[in-house]
């Protein structure tokens, strides 16, 4: 008896070691789910469960480290705390992965207290299982019409074809009558005194004819001229690019301020079409796509996957390796917004000196659907496409509406100063509008603003 218990007691200490050892080991101590908030905030522009991104895929690390080097989780909270002073310290592990990941450094987070670090290396060993997601497919097919509401619809098709049916039969029978009727003698009369050419006809009603032509030429005329006008005016144009953008995705869903991407629009001529290197900025750590409810109708995870890679075929970038390749393919974009050469445009001044003019215009005409970026006024609201279209006509005439309509901000500090004395001529000269000045005004409809 007393062995049994004695046994019993060993083997009781025994599972309590192999509990607590298996706990500190996998990473049990903490919260897996809390874990998984404090990684996706933290850890994910530079790592990722299962594959390497800028550092090592995480999933499993901490029995990894225990395995192959011999380290517990007091290692891992030094190294993610203040990696640079584990380094400094001489610690041997800390150096050689510095060296194997082409020494790039690890951000510190001091921020992070024990607990939180237990619950990040919680979700690297037993990450949540995902909420099981909806199948689209599965979704339609188990809501598929009642078969109530297909035999009401059979019926109603049925009755229509007998309908139609019976139509083509009593058409038939009325066109034999008519047939019968012009073999008859009742007709002989008509036929003598029934006009027998167009000259005829003509020669009857000329005043009438002549009056048509006259109308038909003038819409023919009308018709030319309006084609003639539109030439060169694309409004909704929106062709396929050989990368998929979706800027609903990025500057809708996102909050990607424009300029980030088209920078050279704040103090440039041109806003430039963004290359492939800012793309990689994100893209470096953003291989696959994962925002189910972002996606457009009838494209899946695959297709956005595969526009990503599109991105690193064009770039040279080697996922696996996490290196350049140095093997490029130039990306032949479709320019959708194109000025004619004698047009002169200047995108940094409006971006800047005429930012807040256009903004408070457009928002003064457009009080149900006001912008809060001047790009807006002219390319419409950009962060609401998928695919990016011409919003607008930009012919002369829309441009000088704007210039018309547009109130120049006249309390900055440099237009008061530089249109001073032109400032208190034109409260003079526009009494009745409280001195207001547009656009026109100080030269916005002189030929040589925009024609060189």
């Amino acid at each position: 008896m007393i062995s049994w218990r004695k046994h019993y007691k060993k083997g009781l200490i025994a599972i309590g070691l192999l509990l607590s050892t298996s706990a500190s080991i996998y990473g049990q101590d903490g919260d897996p789910k809390n874990g998984e908030k404090l990684f996706k905030a933290n850890c994910t522009a530079c790592h990722a469960l299962d594959k390497q991104v800028v550092g090592p895929a995480l999933k499993g690390v901490v029995d990894r480290l225990k395995t192959e080097q011999g380290l517990d989780t007091d290692w891992l909270h030094k190294w993610i705390k203040d990696n640079k002073a584990l380094r400094a310290s001489g610690d041997k592990y800390a150096n050689e992965v510095f060296e194997k990941f082409n020494k790039t450094e690890m951000q510190v987070f001091p921020n992070l207290t024990d607990k939180d670090i237990d619950d990040i290396l919680a979700y690297t060993t037993n990450p949540p299982a995902e909420e099981p997601k909806t199948d689209a497919k599965a979704t339609a097919a188990n809501t598929v019409a009642a078969p109530q509401n297909n035999n009401t619809t059979s019926s109603i098709v049925i009755i229509s074809l007998i309908a139609i049916a019976g139509l083509l039969v009593w058409i038939l029978i009325k066109l034999r009558q008519l047939v019968k009727l012009g073999q008859s003698e009742d007709l002989a009369g008509l036929n003598e005194t029934r006009v027998k050419s167009f000259s005829e006809i003509y020669a009857k009603y000329h005043y009438i004819g002549k009056g048509l032509l006259a109308i038909l030429a003038i819409l023919a005329t009308y018709g030319i001229w309006n084609w003639i006008m539109w030439i060169g005016v694309y409004k909704g144009y929106k062709p396929e690019q050989p990368i998929y953008f979706s800027h609903k995705i990025h500057a809708g869903e996102q909050k990607i301020d424009c300029q980030l991407c088209h920078s050279s629009a704040k103090y440039g001529k041109v806003s430039e079409i963004p290359s492939m290197n800012v793309c990689m900025n994100c893209h470096r750590t953003i291989s696959e796509y994962n925002a189910d409810h972002y996606m457009e109708p009838g494209k899946d995870k695959a297709f956005y996957d595969g526009e990503i890679q599109k991105i690193y075929a064009a770039t040279g970038w080697d996922p696996a390796k996490q290196q350049y390749t140095g093997k490029t393919q130039p990306v032949e974009w479709t320019r959708i917004h194109n000025m004619p050469d004698f047009v002169y445009f200047n995108h940094s001044q409006h971006v800047v000196a005429g930012e807040q003019a256009i903004i408070n215009s457009f928002n003064k005409k457009n009080p149900d659907n006001k912008i809060d970026v001047v790009c807006k006024a002219c390319h419409g609201k950009i962060d609401t496409m998928n695919v990016v279209q011409m919003a607008n006509d930009f012919t002369m005439g829309w441009c000088i509406e704007c210039h018309r309509t547009t109130e120049v901000d006249m309390n900055n500090g440099y237009n008061k100063e530089y249109f001073k004395n032109l400032h208190e001529k034109l409260k003079k000269q526009y009494p009745k509008d409280g001195g207001k000045i547009t656009v026109d005004a100080i030269g916005g409809l002189e030929c040589g603003k925009c024609h060189y």
